[in-house]
């Protein structure tokens, strides 16, 4: 296995991952611009060993005197021999994580090209659906990604003004859910009502129907919107659809929206499987 080595933080490459880490629109734009994303950490590398869009690992000599980190490098090279393998200063891996004490190892995948023509809508999205409408905090998108996964909601779409869905942020707290997950994301409203058929079903704190009482409606196909805890669901898709609440106690103005989705989604997955 051949390694390269990158001693300055002037290397270009070293600079494109720099880049690739900023937040907001300056990092979504360099992440569209590289047509790359940034996986941190091994579980993230671990989640893409074997697939040729992990193109390039990064990590440093102590990486490699981890055996989990060691074992993940050679594991993807012997598959994917095509592989750029670069080892790092110490002192550029300081400045390149910020996760403190984090293992030295990261990736950069090649996004698909649902996420480099994140607007180019479908004719149609049937089966279930999860819509995302301005969750701009980047810990509840991945967790929801995460929680999406895990109840068998393949399908995620997030409107404009949603956290992007590739960001260091986003995929971390997704914990490898984006290669289990179709997402489609920089949608308007009106492309979400034409290309969705599922019924929309919108959780908000005073919904006219209780989550706990909906077998009728759970038990086909449904696109559950979740609103950003600031704004809520926008009015346009609150008039194509159901709204529902869960149940919590009136001392609780209202559940942080990652936990509502885990509760809507897995409620969905308990009615099915009874």
């Amino acid at each position: 296995m051949k390694i390269e080595f990158i001693t300055s933080k002037d290397n270009a490459l070293f600079k494109e991952i720099r880049q690739l880490q900023a937040t907001g629109p300056k990092g979504q734009k360099a992440r569209f611009a590289c047509g790359q994303a940034l996986l941190e950490g091994i579980h993230l590398v671990q989640t893409w060993v074997g697939d040729p869009a992990l193109q390039f690992l990064i990590t440093s000599e102590i990486g490699l005197q981890n055996p989990e980190i060691a074992q993940a490098v050679y594991d993807h090279v012997e598959i994917c021999p095509e592989t750029r393998v670069y080892q790092l200063d110490k002192g550029l891996w300081d400045l390149l994580s910020d996760l403190v004490n984090a293992p030295h190892i990261a990736g950069l995948l090649n996004l698909p090209q649902s996420a480099l023509a994140p607007q180019q809508s479908v004719a149609t999205l049937d089966g279930d659906v999860v819509i995302l409408d301005r969750i701009q905090d980047a810990g509840n998108v991945g967790t929801i990604l995460r929680t999406a996964a895990a109840a068998g909601f393949t399908q995620v779409v997030a409107l404009t003004g949603c956290a992007h869905l590739w960001s260091s942020k986003v995929l971390r707290a997704g914990m490898g859910a984006h290669r289990l997950l179709d997402l489609y994301e920089g949608w308007s409203t009106q492309q979400v009502l034409s290309a969705v058929t599922a019924p929309l079903l919108a959780a908000i704190a005073d919904g006219e129907l209780e989550l706990f009482n909906m077998r009728k409606e759970l038990i086909h196909p449904v696109a559950w919107v979740m609103g950003s805890e600031g704004h809520g669901v926008s009015t346009d898709l609150m008039a194509q659809a159901k709204s529902v609440s869960i149940p919590i106690d009136p001392r609780v103005e209202s559940l942080n929206v990652s936990t509502a989705a885990a509760v809507c989604l897995f409620e969905t997955l308990r009615v099915r499987r009874a």
